[in-house]
């Protein structure tokens, strides 16, 4: 019990250092974009793998979830990058 305790400890200590401010503020802006660019590539796969496993059937309703997945991140990292 207490072994568990203290990694959850661990972990939350760990997450609030990852989210902590950046030393310089061009680094804080570098972080930034690179979530941003990471946030825009993973929102619009996940949307278009959701638009895309609307259509088809069988094996190609696969290929057309992962056709929209793709053609989603793409998108998605130009819109956001």
């Amino acid at each position: 019990m207490k072994l568990k305790l203290f990694l959850s400890f661990l972990t939350g200590a760990a997450l609030l250092a990852a989210c902590g401010p950046a030393p310089a503020p061009q680094l804080q802006a570098a972080r930034q974009h690179e979530i941003a660019c990471l946030g825009g590539t993973l929102g619009g796969a996940l949307i278009g793998g959701a638009i895309g496993n609307q259509f088809g059937g069988g094996s190609g309703k696969t290929i057309l979830t992962a056709a929209g997945a793709a053609a989603g991140g793409f998108e998605g990292q130009r819109f956001a990058c």
